[in-house]
């Protein structure tokens, strides 16, 4: 398995529009942070773990190669903004979204011309398919295990993939989520910043979360320019936890 983090910052991106701060005058790239999005390439398969505004940015140094399912967490733009920019993935084939309920409902009133009946040519083949969370499915082929989290008092998802899960825009997991988490090589978790947030875990409260669910390694994502510069909070950090950054490739077993 090959993990890609396309995206580590949060809705705001790092460097923040007009902020003059240490990070966001950073001359280090690992504190450029384009919105979240993971890429996961499994069993032959390319997953694509949500799909944010800066979709279009992240993946044209990649290699241009089919995208066979797409798996969101929530509908929050900075997680589906870059939905429309799949159109050129859909020459190959029609593109499944998996999204629970609420989401599916959301993308349909906001992106309606691509889900009606009868669509336009030209507009992205995108097959919206609604997930429960209770129950894992197959997307491409590939097994997922969905995980409920609270993002604030919104429940949205995070996925699991083999010993891989993702899971961001966390603030609290129900106690019976952790069970699906158990055995993991890889877990990649959000951490927004150092202060408490109303919605989002700050790091000593992704810490906890790492050390409770027990991967082999945690990659934090996420990040606004809070979070401090990078090479600063890794060295903080425990052996098997880490800050990513955008283009991290991990090769899994």
């Amino acid at each position: 398995m090959k993990v890609t983090i396309l995206g580590s910052g949060t809705s705001t991106g790092v460097p923040e529009i007009g902020c003059v701060c240490e990070v966001c005058r950073s001359a280090d790239l690992r504190d450029h942070r384009l919105r979240t999005s993971v890429l996961v390439e499994v069993q032959g398969k390319r997953i694509l773990l949500d799909c944010g505004p800066d979709f279009r940015q992240q993946v044209l140094p990649l290699e241009f190669a089919p995208i066979d399912a797409v798996l969101l967490s929530h509908e929050h733009y900075d997680h589906v903004g870059g939905l429309d920019d799949l159109r050129p993935f859909c020459r190959f084939k029609d593109i499944p979204v998996y999204a629970d309920s609420y989401t599916s409902g959301q993308l349909r009133k906001r992106m309606d011309y691509c889900f009606a009946e009868r669509v336009y040519p030209g507009v992205p083949a995108l097959l919206l398919q609604e997930v429960d969370a209770a129950r894992p499915f197959c997307a491409g082929g590939v097994e997922v295990v969905p995980v409920q989290v609270m993002h604030g008092r919104m429940p949205i998802l995070g996925y699991r993939i083999g010993k891989m899960a993702y899971l961001t825009d966390m603030l609290a997991m129900p106690d019976a989520e952790y069970v699906k988490l158990e055995g993991l090589d890889c877990l990649v978790m959000n951490a927004l910043r150092i202060k408490p947030h109303p919605t989002h875990q700050s790091l000593d409260e992704a810490l906890r979360n790492a050390a409770r669910i027990g991967a082999k390694d945690t990659y934090l994502i996420h990040m606004c320019h809070h979070i401090g510069l990078h090479a600063e909070v890794e060295k903080c950090l425990p052996p098997h936890v880490h800050l990513s950054y955008d283009g991290l490739s991990l090769e899994l077993p």
